[in-house]
């Protein structure tokens, strides 16, 4: 359908700069992508950012652009990005300058939260929740159908909230101790396998990986799938600390699901079985609630950010 209105969705990586062109049910009709080369200035990064935009929005009918961004984000403005070494930066008007559409701005994974509750996981959900397990824990809200971004536009940010409030609770790169990053993060795992390895010689943590180097977030499942105790211990208790975090978000929110994503998602259920069962007490009136919430994983992989932007910019452009 080359006269529909359609989007442009944008998402800025520390890497890669990756774009599409977006239908405005959230399907993907072409897409292109370039370096982001940091560390450079913001205005050069979005010039490249413009030259994407006009090169898939060339013979289309193209209403608005939305662009996730990471950092603190709000009405167009960039206010901080740590990755990106931005202050301040006005980058709706810049990027309007340069291509002539209306842009809309957005933290990368509220942006790619809503494109999983629009057009992944939770497509027809009321409320959905993403959760992603990463070298952090990043999170997105979306209660029918839009963002919950906050007074600030730093709303979400449930990777630092508190879950273990002790005083030799792993400190977060926030500076507090004790966050669910810390704990249900993959590196969080990961620093939990190497802790299990060093101190069980016997275990077949140390054949799956003979050096700490070589320790991933898959290691201790990996173990634990040949019966092995340590890695199953390790297991157990990420899988805990993520239960706490999952039931928390139910309890504020109680959303219709929650999706998963990044690299420890990968496990499906291996991962999703155990977690259920652990969330489920956890819950607030469980034993009485009618309806509960869906726990499961994302299905829209590294495409959520560019579709969510498209979706974004659907919206608010």
């Amino acid at each position: 359908m080359p006269n529909a209105k359609c989007y442009l969705g944008v998402d800025l990586g520390g890497t890669n700069i990756k774009a599409a062109l977006v239908t405005a049910d959230g399907e993907i009709l072409k897409e292109a992508s370039a370096p982001t080369n940091l560390p450079r200035t913001a205005e050069s990064v979005c010039n490249d950012i413009a030259a994407l935009c006009l090169q898939l929005a060339a013979g289309e009918q193209v209403a608005a652009i939305g662009v996730g961004c990471p950092g603190t984000v709000d009405d167009g403005v960039v206010l901080y990005s740590n990755n990106l070494d931005w202050h301040d930066f006005e980058m709706a008007d810049y990027l309007y300058n340069k291509v002539g559409l209306p842009v809309v701005i957005g933290n990368d994974a509220n942006v790619a939260a809503l494109g999983e509750a629009l057009a992944g996981c939770g497509r027809n959900a009321e409320s959905t929740i993403v959760v992603t397990l990463g070298t952090g824990v990043g999170a997105g809200v979306v209660l029918g159908g839009k963002l919950l971004t906050g007074y600030t536009g730093a709303a979400s940010e449930a990777g630092h909230m508190v879950i273990l409030d002790t005083p030799d609770a792993p400190r977060c790169t926030c500076g507090r101790p004790g966050c669910f990053e810390s704990l249900a993060s993959a590196t969080a795992l990961i620093r939990m396998t190497r802790d299990a390895r060093r101190a069980h010689s016997e275990s077949a943590l140390n054949t799956l990986a003979s050096a700490e180097a070589d320790v991933t977030g898959r290691t201790a499942f990996d173990a634990a799938a040949q019966g092995d105790a340590a890695g199953q211990a390790v297991v157990n208790k990420y899988i805990h600390y993520l239960a706490v975090g999952v039931a928390n978000l139910i309890n504020i929110f109680f959303p219709e699901v929650i999706g998963l994503s990044g690299g420890v998602a990968n496990q499906g259920e291996n991962l999703l079985r155990p977690l259920r069962a652990a969330v489920e007490p956890m819950v607030f009136g469980h034993e009485f609630a009618q309806k509960h919430t869906r726990i499961t994983t994302c299905t829209l992989g590294y495409h959520a950010g560019v579709i969510g932007a498209a979706l974004l910019a659907k919206q608010e452009g």
